[in-house]
């Protein structure tokens, strides 16, 4: 009858809105697998660049420092202000280039496919080198230039940084140097949204300090590290070594910048073995390749 009818009917339109539902919240929880897959898939050390301070090659020119950083299989670098051009350009890296070797220059970055991503470290003594400098940093399209500015420059290389759109990142050379502490870094960076931190690993440790707990003194305010190990800790004028073989762990290091959503440049700066440093460097990229694995 026609009460049986409908409720037979009633009863299918349930069995239909249940199976509709079911497959409703299957697929939202299938699109909710993949975002959590493919957000899963990003990693903070794909944004790390893997580079090398030239200065590590400062007995060679810039032209044969280059070819050594393509030989290691590395396509970031960080210059240094003074080191002879080569090839037939007559001048050295800095403010003072000509405008015909600055071309050359961008020229065999290019051509090599390596990018230039910071300078320094550096420390102009007046207003118009460091406007030089920022202008130098704009036409080779820098991100930061790590320095370490006299205290009373810090209002304008934060102004300029401001201006440019460069960062200025500061280094820590060891004692009894300005910037030797974090916290002389933290006092710079106070008030000045476009300074941050150049932090060197290797000079912390000169200075007997713990490099992961001056990492989170300066969290949020780190725009590249120099990457570098030695053989005692503690000691100013410790000899340096290639990353890894000496007394740092950086394991944890790379942990906390990874922590910390680093999103920046490891400068390799491997100060001896200067003549033949070139297996060195490429050591230490597959050691900076396994730790970074190991953060998966």
């Amino acid at each position: 009858n026609y009460f049986n009818r409908l409720k037979v009917g009633g009863i299918a339109l349930s069995f239909l809105f249940i199976a509709l539902f079911t497959q409703c919240n299957n697929s939202e929880h299938s699109t909710q697998e993949a975002v959590s897959t493919d957000t899963a898939s990003v990693r903070v050390s794909d944004n790390w660049k893997l580079g090398v301070q030239l200065w590590t090659f400062r007995l060679f020119t810039f032209v044969q420092a280059l070819d050594k950083v393509d030989s290691a299989g590395i396509k970031y670098i960080e210059a240094f202000w003074g080191q002879p051009l080569g090839g037939d350009m007559k001048d050295s890296f800095g403010i003072r280039m000509s405008a015909e070797s600055r071309t050359k220059l961008k020229n065999l970055l290019k051509e090599k496919g390596i990018t230039m991503v910071a300078m320094g470290v550096i420390s102009p003594g007046t207003k118009e080198e460091w406007h030089q400098a920022f202008e130098l940093a704009k036409d080779f399209g820098l991100r930061y230039i790590a320095a370490e500015p006299h205290k009373d420059q810090w209002d304008l290389v934060d102004s300029l940084a401001g201006a440019y759109g460069i960062k200025i990142a500061i280094h820590d050379h060891p004692r009894p140097n300005a910037y030797w502490h974090p916290d002389s870094v933290l006092a710079a960076i106070n008030g000045h949204s476009n300074i941050g931190a150049c932090a060197d690993i290797g000079h912390w440790a000169r200075n007997g300090l713990n490099p992961v707990e001056c990492l989170k003194k300066l969290s949020g305010h780190v725009y590249g590290v120099h990457l570098k190990d030695i053989k005692v800790f503690n000691q100013t004028d410790a000899a340096d070594t290639t990353v890894g073989r000496g007394v740092i762990n950086f394991s944890p290091i790379f942990t906390e910048l990874a922590h910390q959503q680093f999103s920046g440049m490891f400068s390799i700066e491997h100060e001896s073995n200067w003549l033949h440093s070139l297996p060195d460097v490429i050591e230490t990229r597959g050691f900076y390749q396994k730790q970074v694995d190991s953060l998966q």
